[in-house]
């Protein structure tokens, strides 16, 4: 791999994009992947394709979930005239997972909670950023020089991989074979290669939801990670080491080995970008839009427009079919009402499955729906992020600098994000590391994320200072007088959450991914978010799944008008 310094635009246009993709795919050995993922993450046909503008004035749609799945379908329906209720059980924010923190009143330093990538390829989230003019930024960096800290040593993230090689190697016993193979081989071999023995066909089932997927892709969904990279010959040691010098997937090795195979068949961590300011500025984007009489990203008539009332605080407490089968009844509390009703002709459901799980559901959706609702598996999630009065990291120490990246260990906070707001510079030197900044010191994911959540306070504090110091060969204490402030959200604490996002045991995909999107209720119950979709954990899975819902909703009043 070379070593030359690669730097990518801000706004990258669609035919920036695809130029760079393109150039990706091709440079993978697979230049017949760009067409097809794109054509399956790109945001599928516009609702007026089914549905004439404002033809649907009286119908009454309600939506659980503000966040992108519920903003998105809301928008999307609003183009035909529905009137919309949003409820959402959160008070104090809308955008769900989306989780902006900012430590200054001029948002300057903030902590991203949530979602803090947008991969090149992820289309439809391109078209809403591009729809509401957002302003976007690369977050590569140029300067790959990172830390891997394993089994005590410390070592630099080069390109090529040779460090790992040459130092981390000897720490684990790996048969003779596999010392024979560099670092990007041992990887090949584990993941890549294995999305390239699939043909084109197959492989564009990674990103398809379908009621049977063929047989070379059902091996890799019904097996988890660690069981694939076992039949592929690994040896115990060459796992460890796998998941030792990238934790989250070490993390993760109990999941369906297709996740990871999905991932990267759209490159979905080469070159991401994310949003000046904040992520929180696609969700606030669509509350302004959606609360406008007059809304400037519509190209149709105000007057066309539907309604939404946004119910902020609002919980659904159930949800239940009308006797005569045409509507559907949500129960809801609120801090000035309790045990509330509404009907409506149309449901859209978008809160994750492991909220829904303790709704009231009369009658029960079909029993393999019911089934997945309590069954959906959904890992914790783990983020503190310090407000430092200087970027120690960015300093010109021993170790060199780091502009930007991320550094992966095996200590328990797995993973250290550092800002990109100083990538953009021509040089290391561009801007000063006398700034503040904010560094997310620990990012991790399962069973660490609650093994470092759940103490005390001060216990926790302690041990991601200490991880971070020990991670950059730092002295003891040495972050005390440097993190001003910090912030932490461990997401199973999260009580519209309970988990940071969906990702698939072996076999839920098969048994479950199409019965999530069936309709409930004589068509009139839909289901949307990024357990819906074959992109968990990203916006564009929430934001596809709610233009989706609602183009589903309008197809069925088609096929009831004709």
């Amino acid at each position: 791999m070379s070593n030359e310094t690669v730097t990518y635009p801000t706004n990258p246009s669609d035919s920036v994009r695809y130029e760079i993709l393109r150039n990706a795919f091709t440079n993978a050995g697979r230049p017949e992947d760009f067409e097809n993922v794109v054509e399956l993450l790109n945001p599928p046909p516009d609702i007026t394709s089914y549905v004439t503008p404002g033809a649907h004035k009286n119908l009454k749609v309600g939506i659980i979930g503000a966040g992108l799945a519920g903003l998105s379908a809301a928008f999307e329906l609003r183009k035909i005239g529905a009137e919309i209720t949003l409820f959402d059980a959160m008070e104090d924010r809308i955008g769900g997972r989306v989780y902006t923190y900012y430590f200054d009143q001029d948002r300057r330093y903030y902590g991203e909670f949530g979602p803090m990538r947008i991969p090149l390829s992820h289309g439809t989230t391109w078209h809403y950023i591009n729809l509401f003019d957002l302003n976007t930024i690369p977050m590569t960096s140029p300067f790959s020089n990172n830390f891997i800290y394993v089994h005590n040593t410390r070592i630099r993230r080069d390109r090529d991989g040779s460090n790992i090689t040459e130092y981390l190697y000897p720490l684990f016993d790996l048969r003779q074979d596999e010392k024979s193979l560099s670092w990007p081989e041992l990887s090949d071999y584990a993941f890549d290669s294995v999305l390239r023995s699939l043909s084109a066909d197959v492989r564009k089932e990674l990103l398809q939801i379908l009621p049977s997927y063929s047989p070379e892709y059902s091996f890799y969904i019904n097996n988890s990670t660690r069981e694939v990279l076992e039949m592929r010959g690994f040896s115990q040691e060459a796992i460890n080491l796998i998941a030792s010098v990238d934790p989250m997937t070490g993390a993760m090795l109990n999941t369906s080995y297709g996740e990871s195979l999905q991932e990267l068949y759209s490159m979905d961590y080469l070159n991401t970008y994310r949003i000046d300011g904040g992520m929180i500025n696609l969700p606030y984007a669509f509350y302004r839009s959606l609360i406008s009489p007059n809304p400037r990203e519509y190209d149709i008539a105000s007057d066309l427009l539907g309604n939404v009332d946004i119910k902020l605080g609002h919980i659904i407490t159930g949800i239940y079919q009308q006797s005569s089968k045409n509507k559907v009844i949500l129960r809801y509390d609120s801090d000035y009402i309790k045990d509330a009703y509404q009907e409506f002709d149309y449901m859209i459901c978008t809160i994750p499955f492991s909220t829904l799980r303790e709704v009231d559901i009369e009658p029960f959706f079909t029993n393999q729906k019911m089934r997945a609702i309590e069954e959906l598996f959904y890992p914790d999630s783990f983020k503190a992020a310090f407000l430092c009065n200087r970027r120690f990291w960015e300093e010109n120490t021993i170790y060199g600098m780091m502009n930007g990246g991320i550094s992966f260990t095996d200590l328990p906070i797995q993973s250290i994000v550092y800002p990109s707001d100083h990538i953009q510079g021509t040089s290391p030197l561009f801007y000063s590391p006398l700034e503040p900044g904010v560094l997310v010191a620990s990012y991790n994911v399962n069973q660490d994320s609650v093994r470092v959540a759940n103490q005390r306070e001060s216990r926790r504090l302690s041990l991601v200072e200490r991880n971070v110091e020990e991670v950059h060969g730092l002295p003891d204490n040495f972050l005390d007088s440097i993190v001003e402030s910090y912030k932490v959200v461990d997401w199973y604490q999260q009580q519209w959450s309970r988990g940071a996002f969906a990702v698939d045991l072996p076999g839920q995909k098969i048994n479950f991914a199409h019965t999530i999107l069936e309709p409930e209720y004589n068509n009139r119950v839909f289901f949307a978010g990024e357990h819906t979709s074959v992109k968990h954990g990203w916006m564009q899975g929430s934001l596809y799944s709610g233009m989706l819902a609602a183009n589903n909703l309008a197809m069925n009043l088609r096929i009831k008008d004709i």
